[in-house]
């Protein structure tokens, strides 16, 4: 997961308009749903705002580890990094 954050810091803006901001803002909103599924069970998840694309290499970072905080078997962590490197892949980076 810092891998795929530093990779999208030091992308370009061009590729970051091409989608790879878009990808990451994805990714980072799954991830912050699933955190907060596990924290708070029974109530409706928050989504993770658009705050650019210049942040979303930041809101990836976040939510990551926000998440791994709360995984709790071996499968969830393995779930979360196929989900990180579908995402790495999807955006270029």
């Amino acid at each position: 997961m810092d891998d795929f954050a530093d990779r999208l810091r030091a992308a370009p803006q061009s590729r970051l308009q091409r989608g790879a901001a878009a990808e990451a803002l994805e990714l980072a909103r799954e991830m912050a749903r699933r955190a907060q599924l596990v924290e708070e069970p029974g109530t409706e998840p928050r989504q993770m705002p658009d705050a650019g694309m210049f942040a979303a290499a930041d809101q990836i970072a976040v939510a990551a580890h926000d998440l791994a905080l709360v995984l709790s078997d071996e499968g969830q962590v393995d779930e979360a990094v196929r989900l990180v490197e579908e995402a790495r892949k999807r955006a270029g980076v």
